[in-house]
């Protein structure tokens, strides 16, 4: 295929892939011509939360820029933003992208570089982590993200519920240590299960985690020649155990749970583990956590491979319709500063401070005192390999996802299959079959 030919068909499949969730909720309104106002479309993770609650008093208090927020569950702001940035609309001015995304919409030309905010002394972008830098800048070298927050996945566990228990975390666990222990820790407690794993549909809710198990399993959706894998032997034998483990010892609704039900279980003591984005350990960690304190962390549990762990960013992208980059840059300039970093410490607590960004958050005592968990976050961080995630050589860059446009429809089609299954209505063998064939017709593209 000409490469003209499937540069414009990867720009139609990232439209339509990302847009199989319904739109929900409402934006701001359009403000062109104010100069002193701007729209950010975010996802609702709690860092986000907390970035509306400071803004007014510290931004907009120092800048006078005026920030509305729209802020949507994950699957929804990946459908809202596909919608908005592919047509160029210019309502929203800046949103939040991930190191998945930001390739591809650069490379449509739907995103405005950063180069001065990475320019800016004050920023200081030597401070970014390295990899993260490298994964938003664009093939024409030009840098289209800022990160907000960095992450791989960790497991996270009651360390009194397994001590009462009689049980033992290893530091580096394997899948079926982890198996073991939730069987043991169902029940531990009124109502508490052994663990909570997602198992909402959508390629970036049941197989961020999912894959990382289909990796370290042997399993990889496509072999270094583009043939589809999806129901091969290893690939089927991670979802079986992964569907098995949530339906035994996971938690109640786990068909439906994504991050944020999983977040709220662990910190309700509804689950006794949760294997899940190291980000997820500030909110737990944090003052009014009823868990703080009682959480330990151990690396994302293996198989086959010697780790597991994802590697993402949330990060702000500019829209290159805007017509407010002066202002958007400003913001973002600001919300991924170590400025930032420090008022959120202030106000919230250093658990709080979205981390997993700057080298510096990790060299600093007050940080290292807030955050038991900055050991593991860092160790695992510094360990994702995005090139070689698995036991086999692997065609596109990606740990939890495979870095093509089309992944986000294939995988959307394919977990809502395993979600299915996990729900009870629908099996793993019928699920992954209709996912081979789609994977199918995605691998003949670059074959």
């Amino acid at each position: 295929m000409r490469s003209r030919e499937r540069a414009a068909l990867a720009a139609g499949a990232l439209c339509m892939a990302l847009t199989v969730s319904a739109c929900a909720g409402a934006g701001g309104g359009s403000t062109a011509g104010d100069q002193k106002s701007i729209n950010v479309l975010m996802v609702n993770n709690p860092q986000m939360e907390d970035l509306q609650r400071l803004t007014a008093d510290s931004f907009t208090k120092e800048t006078g820029i005026k920030v509305n927020y729209t802020i949507l569950p994950e699957n929804d702001v990946r459908a809202k933003i596909s919608q908005e940035f592919s047509s160029q609309a210019g309502q929203y001015d800046v949103a939040s992208l991930s190191n998945y995304e930001i390739p591809f919409y650069s490379a449509n030309g739907w995103l405005a570089p950063l180069d001065n905010v990475a320019k800016d002394p004050e920023f200081n972008q030597a401070d970014i982590m390295p990899a993260y830098t490298a994964s938003l800048t664009g093939k024409d070298g030009k840098l289209y993200g800022e990160p907000f927050y960095g992450e791989s996945s960790f497991l996270m566990y009651r360390k009194d519920i397994l001590e009462a228990k009689g049980l033992t975390m290893p530091e580096k666990p394997t899948w079926d240590e982890v198996a073991e222990i939730a069987a043991q820790a169902d029940g531990a407690a009124p109502g508490m299960k052994g663990i909570c794993l997602r198992g909402q549909p959508g390629w970036g809710q049941i197989f961020a985690p999912l894959t990382t198990v289909v990796n370290t399993y042997g399993g990889t959706w496509f072999d270094k020649d583009w043939n589809a894998k999806v129901n091969s032997p290893e690939f089927t034998a991670a979802v079986e155990f992964y569907t098995k483990l949530v339906r035994e010892h996971g938690e109640a609704g786990a068909a439906q749970a994504g991050f944020t039900e999983c977040l709220n279980n662990m910190s309700q003591s509804k689950v006794a583990m949760w294997y899940d984005a190291t980000s997820a350990a500030g909110a737990l960690e944090s003052d009014a956590s009823p868990v703080k304190g009682k959480i330990g962390y151990a690396q994302a549990p293996v198989k086959e491979t010697k780790s597991s762990g994802w590697l993402w960013t949330w990060s702000w992208a500019m829209q290159a319709a805007s017509k407010k980059q002066d202002a958007a840059g400003k913001f973002i300039a600001w919300a991924s500063s170590k400025e930032y970093e420090e008022l959120v410490a202030s106000k919230l607590g250093w658990a709080r401070v979205p981390s997993g960004k700057r080298i510096s958050t990790y060299e600093n005592t007050e940080f290292q005192k807030a955050a038991p968990f900055f050991e593991a976050e860092r160790f695992a961080i510094a360990n994702a390999d995005p090139k070689n995630p698995g036991v086999q050589e692997r065609p596109a860059v990606g740990i939890q996802f495979v870095g093509i446009p089309e992944f986000a429809g294939m995988g959307t089609k394919v977990s809502q299959g395993v979600s299915s299954a996990i729900a009870g209505q629908g099996t793993v063998a019928d699920a992954l079959a209709k996912g081979q064939a789609a994977a199918e017709k995605v691998g003949n593209r670059y074959k």
